[in-house]
């Protein structure tokens, strides 16, 4: 019984796909390695309204503070002594880090500024509150 075996010929034509198969790993390790994460302070909160409101491209800290004077920070809820070590960790891991205050509108003006003080200690140039536009 003879079996039907592929030419030599035929063997040699043949693509190989491990160069390419290489190639998109790589690719698919750029892009991982490049992407940006959507950081979230933990809560959602009814911003203020501004008409001079700037959008901020690169905010690395964010802080939330909720209607009854909640502080969040990463997705943990803070308390307001801790605010300070809290944004130093966060700083330590990215040290060109910004500071966006996502306050509730009817959160305490006092709070913010404490925040505010917190982060400018802390080592924080730009800090900026987070807001609608009108």
């Amino acid at each position: 019984m003879a079996r039907n075996s592929a030419k030599p010929e035929e063997e040699a034509q043949a693509i190989d796909l491990t160069p390419m198969l290489d190639v998109v790993f790589i690719m698919l390790i750029f892009f991982i390695v490049t992407a940006t994460f959507i950081k979230e302070a933990g809560i959602e909160v009814n911003r203020p309204e501004a008409t001079t409101a700037d959008e901020k491209k690169r905010a690395s800290i964010l802080i939330a503070v909720s209607n009854n004077n909640e502080i969040w920070i990463d997705k943990n809820r803070v308390d307001p002594r801790g605010v300070r070590q809290a944004i130093e960790r966060l700083l330590a891991e990215n040290p060109k880090g910004t500071v966006v205050i996502q306050s509730d509108s009817e959160a305490s003006i006092e709070l913010l500024v404490d925040i505010t003080n917190a982060a400018r200690e802390a080592g924080v140039n730009d800090v900026a509150v987070s807001t609608e536009k009108k």
